[in-house]
């Protein structure tokens, strides 16, 4: 067993946020803190006139293993892209690929 420290986790990408219908889109990291049950994975519409939040959508599951420091085991959104049809394509730190129909506000495709 080694006396080293553990790698800390590296930083928390912070996708650049993308308008579409009338709202700002942008990854939210903290879950947890606003009393979610997992960091990364969603996502917030924003109105921008006034920043005020208009609605949240989990975008993936995350799945903890209770054995684990739950922190490491966070999975955030790495990238936000509008997609010539419409869709948000929403990309994971591990490569996960999902779309998001936002005027039906649910995933279509993992």
């Amino acid at each position: 067993m080694s006396n080293r420290p553990q790698k800390e986790r590296s930083e928390v990408p912070e996708p650049a946020a993308v308008v579409s219908g009338g709202v700002r889109i942008e990854a939210l990291p903290w879950g947890k803190a606003r009393g979610l049950d997992q960091n990364g994975g969603y996502i917030a519409a924003y109105d921008p006139a006034t920043d005020n939040e208009v609605w949240i959508l989990k975008v993936y599951e995350v799945a903890y293993d209770g054995r684990r420091e739950s922190d490491k085991q966070d999975l955030f959104i790495e990238d936000l892209a509008l997609e010539p049809s419409g869709l948000l394509r929403v990309s994971d730190e591990r490569g996960g690929v999902y779309r998001v129909d936002l005027q039906q506000r649910a995933v279509v495709s993992p």
